[in-house]
């Protein structure tokens, strides 16, 4: 009865008529956020295995080193059997297919030289794990040595009898002068997940 009335006062307010839906605007930042919240939220909704499962921590563990290995050495091939076709990436707020990460890898004029994985934890669950942690990469580009360090969210799905990579997200970390480490909104170089 409230709803009603609630409905037939906004109706008299607007002269009878409902006023147009605006439609939602998001920036890139507000997109990477939503992004990484589904797949947050998407991983709550699967049951977790009771005490972890080992087997399938290695083999995720495993898949992390060799897609870092894959992109080191131009291996578009392996990363073709790493990501799955419907594979989602986040990179600088911005969606990226599957063909689209690999055109860019192809062709990126930096030569990856060194992958560190600073910190790696898995989390699996029934058919699904999440690989989250942080990574520093060393390159070399235009002639010019770079140290970069990322943090990651990675989601594998296990399907067709394997592990595959469904969706991706990574940041930029930089250390500010006065204080602690902060998340860089404006990357100009670069890009993330440039291995793993």
């Amino acid at each position: 009865m409230r709803l009603r009335a609630s409905l037939h006062r906004a109706r008299a307010e607007t002269g009878g008529t409902s006023s147009p839906v605006q439609p939602l605007q998001l920036n890139g930042k507000a997109i990477n956020k939503a992004c990484l919240l589904v797949i947050c939220a998407l991983s709550l909704c699967v049951f977790a295995h009771s005490g972890g499962d080992a087997g399938t921590v290695a083999t995720i563990r495993a898949l992390e080193h060799e897609w870092a290995d894959a992109q080191a050495n131009n291996n578009n091939r392996a990363l073709d059997l790493i990501f799955d076709s419907d594979l989602v990436y986040v990179e600088y707020g911005r969606l990226v297919s599957k063909g689209e990460y690999l055109g860019r890898i192809k062709r990126d004029n930096s030569h990856l030289n060194d992958v560190v994985f600073e910190s790696l934890s898995v989390r699996p669950f029934e058919k699904m794990a999440l690989a989250v942690g942080t990574y520093r990469e060393h390159s070399i580009k235009n002639g010019r040595k770079q140290t970069k360090r990322w943090r990651f969210v990675d989601t594998w799905v296990y399907k067709n009898g394997r592990w595959m990579l469904v969706a991706a997200t990574a940041a930029q970390v930089i250390k500010r002068v006065d204080g602690p480490e902060v998340r860089n909104s404006k990357l100009t170089n670069g890009h993330p997940r440039t291995h793993s």
